[in-house]
């Protein structure tokens, strides 16, 4: 299970940008790793908008955003297309990258238990260490909370 002061655990995934994007392409940079449940819903929708008009500061800070959801790639195209997402979003169909990052996750929702992503955040400096995980993301103020921990790496 991933800790904070430990080394975030490597993974290789198709991207929208086109191929694979791995851990390790971001060395030298700090890295937000969003985990989100389901393209186009309401927080989720939010919570890339919240990233998309926070692009300068978190540039600004030599850092990149990567959001991760188990939707395919033609699902994050419209996604990203629709609400101009400047970022690259993961796709991981297979639940193993969110398995890693214990973000797939047992869910209650009406009585009915179902695996689903939980929605959490990685904050990961430059030299791959997790300097910082949001469990359970609240989406309002989130993003203000990254950017607040990424001023101190």
């Amino acid at each position: 299970m991933p800790e904070v002061g430990k080394k975030a655990p490597a993974f290789s995934l198709p991207a929208l940008s086109g191929g694979k994007k791995a851990l390790k392409d971001f060395l030298g940079k700090p890295v937000i790793l969003y985990f989100y449940p389901k393209d186009n819903t309401p927080g989720c929708t939010t919570e890339a908008c919240d990233f998309r008009d926070s692009m300068a500061r978190i540039q600004a800070a030599g850092a990149v955003v990567l959001g991760v959801s188990g939707d395919s790639i033609a699902s994050h195209e419209k996604f990203a297309a629709k609400y101009e997402l400047p970022f690259d979003l993961l796709s991981d169909e297979s639940h193993a990258m969110m398995e890693k990052y214990d973000v797939w996750k047992e869910k209650k929702l009406y009585g009915r238990t179902f695996l689903g992503v939980v929605r959490t955040t990685y904050l990961i400096d430059a030299k791959v260490v997790i300097r910082r995980i949001w469990p359970k993301v609240k989406v309002k103020g989130h993003v203000d909370e990254v950017l607040e921990a990424l001023k101190e790496l």
